[in-house]
């Protein structure tokens, strides 16, 4: 009987490896990759005179749409290389799209209502959280 029992320890032994101290080896999780920019987010120019979200990340290309409510507001961008067309006029009740094109940070103002101002930037985000979209 001791006999059997020996050979059922040898032969487990064998099976799983020929030791019982070695532990598993384990691969390391991938580190997570920093979230994109979106290429795609939403400001809203509110009858409060403000714009919200008051700073928008996207990626190159991506492009802003700017939701004007029910009092009139318009988007000039400061003379900076590569800023994207202004928005003139009294829009209300409507909307606008802006493609950015060219990485940077484009700051903006509603000149009917000249505390109203904003930023765009066009690049990859540091914190890892893209903002626009609902993002803080």
């Amino acid at each position: 009987m001791r006999f059997i029992g020996r050979s059922v320890i040898l032969l487990a032994a064998i099976a799983c490896g020929g030791s019982s101290s070695t532990a598993p080896t384990q691969t390391p999780a991938p580190s997570p990759s920093p979230s994109p920019s979106p290429s795609s987010a939403t400001v809203n120019a509110t009858p409060s005179i403000a714009f919200t979200p008051a700073t928008t990340t996207i990626a190159p290309g991506g492009t802003v749409t700017f939701a004007f409510g029910s009092v009139p507001h318009n988007v000039y961008f400061d003379a900076t290389a590569g800023a994207p067309q202004n928005i003139p006029g009294n829009n209300a009740n409507t909307s606008a799209s802006v493609t950015f094109n060219t990485p940077g940070t484009y700051v903006y103002h509603c000149h009917i209502h000249p505390s109203m101002t904003g930023t765009v930037i066009v690049g990859a985000t540091t914190s890892g959280t893209p903002s626009g979209n609902g993002y803080p």
